[in-house]
């Protein structure tokens, strides 16, 4: 998360303090940037940015103000003890959990039929490369006889529905039925018609339970259904009644899980034991998010836009006749349709009556969820026509609804909405290459509270395309994670923070799974050389601009990532000083330190530089001699300083065989080290 000024953080080293801004301060000559947090008392630190990994923002329960830690006693480290026991507890429960449900052997599909291709193959758009590699990744959980449970994430039209449609159709060559769940009416019946639209002519059977049916409609897709003569049924909760019976369930499709209520997640529990499950979300609920995050359920990420698809322009106005009338002429003139919701069924005909007055000349028409089932139908049907220019309605739009001529909607009340829910809403326009708008819409001079103001600073924040999985990790920000895993580890994230705690689940998750990580969690070499390395105020000017670079540098554990990002930073702010190459220079230098087996490099005496191996990579004799011929065959391919070599490091030599620059130096002996370490893991077998 971006950091601000008196933001409570989490270093994990010493504890919650409170980050007091980005500061420049010259030690033995050398100017570097400094994050400041004070700590309990008069302590304070100063981390270096490099170091920026090391610091989260604290994420704590709803209304908790954290106890700062001291630097100058032993209290954090027992607090970190007692959470990560705490954690593995946790982890063991979850495992064991979801250990039940893989013991539920479920059944392995085939690989893809020629027919399935050919489904795939009349898709009309380009699939964007997220599409495809989540698709192949479903395929792959399906192809496994272990049932499925994959989250996938990614924002309103980004192409969700067609994964999920491939899975079913999938699901259906081998001779199973497919569930889609849904939380709306509405929802259901554009599903349906776009399931049926693809699948339909390659011979899949797709019916549709929802009140916009009869009960002898209802009745008779239930026979059918419990017969094997459906292949795939959309609906909401309506489905987990039961009377609703499925000879041959092969797939649960969950979509928005977020707006089930406790009743029916059971329910989908009783429904899920050994069906392969597909949860789709632009925003999932904490708790899934969290199973994803932590790798007890699988994640695919959308994050790729459509072709051609531009972000929504988003503002907050106050409710005044002539930003609306504004606003609402701006879609009109262009031939667009109009979104106003206002969620109060008993105030939204008056609401409907102003806006006729406001615009006399626009066709206005209600729908909400109160409404008889035909006539909310007729209206839905209409709005897709084109048959009239503003919808005022209630949050019945909120999930799902893809209609390509609205690509304005207002928001009333907008404070009374949570982020996860404003961001679906914005989400229902914007669905094609048109620029779409959206005006959260708030009383005049009305006094919003500290936590709508933050809702409403985040939605503008994270408009770009594509920020749906970050909403859904603010919306914890702003809410507060103290119910997220349950009563009983609120006190732990209370104390240590939601990240680390999480960092610290996932650890023990993955350690009592038997896996091993392939990235380190943090750079651990030091590297201390007089060079200025930082981003100069005079070269990158706004402060948070600056720090988002730095903690995006902090997070890189890949050289490629490293010229990815300094490629973008020249691209936005134009040819880097040498400052800023030095700190880009560093950050590869700790990297390939790791790789090399040093712990730190500084310089000794102004004349050497010393090179410490870390404690678990110093050499015995024979590994002294293998090493030492190593660097002596690097040395004579290129020019590098006078090497000395002992089983705890190396030690160079700045004036010979010429004057050497501290960083040139310094990369020099690493790429030695490293090479030279490469040539020993080859001869010498690992130590028990």
């Amino acid at each position: 998360s971006e950091l601000a000024p008196d933001d409570r953080v989490v270093h994990i080293n010493y504890g919650v303090g409170v980050f007091r801004g980005l500061i420049s301060r010259t030690v033995a000559g050398v100017q570097r940037d400094y994050l400041q947090i004070d700590y309990e008392g008069t302590d304070r630190l100063f981390v270096p940015v490099a170091e920026l990994d090391r610091i989260q923002k604290y994420i704590g329960p709803d209304g908790v103000e954290p106890t700062l830690n001291s630097l100058s006693d032993s209290r954090w480290r027992r607090t970190t003890a007692r959470a990560r026991k705490k954690a593995e507890a946790v982890a063991k429960d979850l495992l064991e959990l979801y250990a039940r449900r893989s013991n539920q052997k479920g059944h392995a599909f085939g690989p893809d039929t020629t027919v399935q291709q050919d489904m795939e193959a009349a898709f009309i758009y380009e699939e964007t490369p997220d599409q495809l590699k989540a698709i192949e990744a479903i395929k792959k959980d399906m192809r496994d006889e272990d049932p499925m449970d994959r989250l996938l994430c990614g924002d309103v039209g980004f192409g969700k529905t067609e994964v999920a449609i491939r899975a079913a159709f999938k699901a259906t060559q081998d001779g199973f039925q497919v569930a889609v769940l849904v939380p709306t009416t509405v929802l259901a019946q554009q599903h349906y018609a776009t399931f049926s639209e693809r699948l339909a002519p390659f011979g899949c059977r797709v019916e549709v339970m929802s009140r916009f049916r009869t009960r002898k409609e209802q009745s008779d897709v239930l026979a059918r259904l419990a017969v094997g003569e459906v292949d795939v049924v959309i609906g909401t909760h309506r489905l987990l009644s039961e009377d609703v019976k499925f000879p041959m369930l092969g797939l649960l499709i969950v979509d928005e899980e977020q707006r089930f209520g406790v009743r029916h997640k059971e329910n989908i529990k009783k429904l899920r034991l050994n069906v392969d499950v597909l949860t789709m979300s632009a925003t999932p609920i904490p708790r899934t998010l969290n199973t994803a995050l932590i790798g007890v359920r699988e994640l695919s990420l959308l994050q790729d836009p459509p072709q051609g698809r531009l972000p929504v322009l988003t503002t907050v106005i106050e409710r005044e006749d002539n930003r609306l009338r504004e606003a609402i002429l701006r879609e009109l003139e262009r031939d667009g349709q109009v979104y106003f919701l206002h969620n109060r069924v008993r105030t939204i005909e008056r609401t409907a009556n102003r806006l006729k007055r406001l615009v006399p000349h626009a066709r206005v028409r209600i729908g909400h969820g109160q409404m008889p089932e035909d006539e909310l139908e007729e209206v839905m049907v209409d709005l897709n026509a084109g048959d009239f220019d503003i919808f005022v309605c209630t949050s019945i739009i909120e999930s799902g609804l893809d209609i390509p001529n609205v690509n304005t909607i207002l928001v009333d009340d907008c404070e009374q909405f949570g982020l996860a829910q404003l961001y679906q809403l914005i989400g229902r326009v914007g669905r094609r290459e048109r620029q779409a708008y959206a005006y959260l819409v708030h009383r005049p001079h009305k006094e919003l509270t500290a936590d709508a103001k933050r809702r409403l600073e985040a939605i503008q924040e994270l408009s770009e395309l594509g920020s749906g999985f970050e909403i859904a990790l603010r919306d914890l920000e702003i809410r507060g994670a103290g119910n997220m895993l349950g009563v009983q580890q609120s006190g732990f994230i209370e104390e240590v923070g939601f990240e680390l705690y999480t960092q610290m689940l996932a650890d023990a998750v993955r350690e009592l799974s038997g896996e091993v990580s392939d990235a380190p969690l943090q750079l651990v070499s030091e590297v201390e050389l007089p060079i200025q390395a930082n981003l100069p105020a005079s070269y990158i000017p706004d402060e948070k601009q600056r720090l988002d670079v730095y903690r995006r540098l902090a997070q890189t554990r890949d050289a490629n990532q490293v010229l990815d990002l300094e490629g973008e930073v020249r691209d936005r702010f134009g040819r880097p000083p040498a400052a800023a190459g030095n700190l880009f220079r560093l950050v590869r230098l700790r990297m390939r330190c790791d790789e090399a087996g040093i712990g730190a490099i500084k310089l000794a005496g102004g004349r050497h530089l010393q090179a410490d191996f870390d404690t678990n990579h110093e050499l015995d004799a024979k590994e002294m001699r293998i090493f030492a011929r190593g660097l002596q065959r690097e040395a004579k391919r290129g020019r590098a300083p006078r090497l000395n070599l002992s089983r705890q490091g190396l030690t160079a030599d700045l004036r010979e065989p010429r004057h050497w620059e501290p960083l040139d130096a310094a990369e020099a002996v690493v790429r030695m080290a490293a090479s030279a370490r490469q040539e020993l893991g080859a001869e010498v077998p690992p130590r028990p």
